[in-house]
Parts: C-alpha cells; structure tokens; sequence
C-alpha cells in the first residue's frame, strides 16, 4: 500500500513504539492520522507536529466503549496499527496471584482482537487495508522471567494468522510484527541489547509497503527466529535459563 495516501490509526501512541510509528507516518507526509491513548491529553505533542492530518482520540482497547467511540470517528481509516501492549515482567507460578496474566492477555490478546474485529469491515468498506498487530519474538518462545506476557503474545501470535485467513478474501493484509527488546519504557529494567524504535518502525513501514507478512525487526529477533526454525527446543531450554 502507499503510505501517503493511507488514513492511520495507532493505538498506543503517547510514548514508545507507538509515538515513533506516529512521528514517523507524520513525517512522511500520510494524509490522515488518528493517534491515540488512554489519557488523549499526553497526545499534543504529536498533534502540534500536523495539527490538520493529527487527530488525537482517547482510547482504553480493553474498553469495548472506547472502541465504539472509536469506531465512529475513524470511519476512514485504512491502516490500523495494533500497538498498545502490556507487559508485567512476571513469572507464570512465582508471583502470588494470576492477575497479572489477565492483565496482560485481557490488553495483549484480547484488546487487540477487539480492535481487528471492529475495523476489519472500516477496512473493507474502503476498498481494503492493513492491520499491522505488534507482537514480540516472544510470541515463539516462552521467556519465564516475563511468562506471562509470553503466553498472551503467543496468543496473539495465533490470532494473527486466523485473522489473516479471515481477511484474505476482503483485499486486507495482515502483518505480524516480532521484534526483540527495544529501547522504551516497557523494556527499562532489560539489561541486554535493544533495538531503537525507529528502526523497528522503519523495518515495519518498508515491510507494509513491500507486502510482507511476517517482520522480525533487530538482530535479536533476527537470530531467534532463525535459531527457532532450525531447533526449537535448542531455543527453549536457552530462554528457560531466565527466572525471576
């Protein structure tokens, strides 16, 4: 597809990920761009840097009346960037109760479900789109410090392929984003390398115009990904050394 003539819509996008992909579309003249947060008013900056094509929305995926809300102003949209995420850095048995995994999997599988479910007819009534669903490397390999957010990413992994299937038909493509560690808050406390996040968005916005599936942005992910379809068990008993 061509960016510059797409209409956008990025959860997640007051910081991390989901601003770089924001600032990035912005800056590559996209027409229209609809960012959104939890909290709209940490969205101004991102406003200020177009305010005629940057439209700053609230939006909580795990509220299915945001979504609505949502729904009804971004009728136009034809990329729908799936970013927003939640990762509780916890073990899957060694934490006192489970509420962290419903965290995760109520915002990692189930908000971003809920999001390919109300725009995927938004997409088809404008001829068709794409969907890009950031995932993790994880979603191939369970990492026991951060279990949990593992598994929800692993579902998410599988949601993505079904949604794909469910949309071929529609003109809609469907992109799986497996990247390893990047430099944002959410990864503050990992010591070992991370990828920049605009390298992570570059490799995804040359992906989408590329037309392809499946990107493992970073070296990290790169080796991973390899190693797995060569030897997964190899990789599992390497990640299964990582306990908290």
């Amino acid at each position: 597809m061509t960016l510059t003539e797409s209409v956008a819509l990025v959860t997640g996008s007051n910081r991390g990920l989901g601003m770089a992909f924001a600032e990035r579309l912005i800056a590559r003249g996209i027409k229209k761009i609809y960012v959104t947060a939890r909290d709209a008013s940490l969205l101004e900056n991102l406003v200020k840097l177009n305010p005629n094509s940057v439209c700053p929305i609230t939006l909580d995926i795990t509220q299915q009346r945001h979504i609505e809300d949502v729904l009804s102003q971004a009728t136009d949209v034809t990329l729908l960037i799936n970013n927003a995420g939640c990762n509780r850095n916890a073990a899957l048995l060694g934490v006192a109760g489970i509420e962290n995994a419903r965290e995760e999997m109520e915002t990692n599988y189930f908000g971003t479900l809920s999001m390919c479910r109300a725009f995927a007819p938004v997409l088809k009534n404008n001829g068709g789109g794409t969907i890009v669903n950031i995932l993790s490397i994880l979603s191939l390999v369970n990492l026991p410090a951060s279990g949990s957010f593992s598994v929800s990413k692993a579902a998410a992994y599988s949601m993505n392929q079904g949604v794909r299937a469910e949309l071929s038909g529609q003109n809609t493509s469907v992109v799986g984003v497996m990247p390893g560690s990047i430099d944002t808050d959410m990864a503050r406390d990992f010591e070992g390398p991370k990828d920049k996040p605009v390298d992570v968005v570059d490799a995804v916005l040359q992906a989408i115009e590329d037309g392809i599936e499946d990107v493992y942005p970073g070296e990290m992910a790169q080796a991973v990904y390899q190693g797995h379809r060569q030897d997964a068990k190899a990789i599992e008993k390497e990640f299964a050394v990582f306990v908290s």
